[in-house]
């Protein structure tokens, strides 16, 4: 049960679906702070599982930035009881208006998976679509099915090299 970054801190909702007997997926919300995220995980400790996802980290307007201090300070502190998971595709996106740019920038996506890898996260969460062009939302920041495979085997490979 995946948890948007936005309810992230709406503790009725993470209590509910920490009863579930599901895994709760929690993406962190671009305003936290990765020490913040302490107060999140006190709230699902009846979970099955819980991960907590990170995808980037708001920076002035239309624009994330992908904290790797940060990343690696949740390794350090929680990653023993709730595994980090790192969301490279909604890391690119530029939210808001399109405007005279695209909203998201999916050929940074596979360098952030291989210093995410480096540092040593292990799991990963990607959006994946044969024409992300024609995806119904975040094509602009989707890997595209064919490249899949290739920026799988990147990380593998600094995972192992690292």
């Amino acid at each position: 049960m995946q948890i948007p970054a936005f309810l992230c801190r709406q503790t009725d909702l993470i209590r509910a679906a920490a009863n579930s007997n599901k895994i709760v997926n929690i993406k962190k919300g671009q305003f936290l702070a990765p020490w913040d995220v302490s107060g999140i995980l006190g709230k699902v400790e009846d979970a099955t599982e819980a991960w907590i996802t990170e995808r980037g980290t708001s920076f002035g307007y239309n624009n994330l930035v992908v904290d790797f201090n940060g990343l690696q300070y949740m390794l350090q502190k929680f990653d023993r009881h709730y595994p980090i998971v790192f969301d490279a595709t909604h890391s690119v996106q530029q939210p808001g208006g399109k405007g005279n740019e695209s909203t998201g920038k999916s050929k940074w996506v596979p360098g952030l998976l291989r210093a995410a890898s480096a540092l040593g996260i292990e799991n990963f969460f990607l959006e994946v679509h044969d024409k992300p062009e024609a995806a119904p939302s975040d094509g602009d920041n989707m890997l595209k099915l064919s490249d899949f495979r290739k920026v799988v085997e990147d990380i593998v490979y600094h995972s192992r090299n690292s």
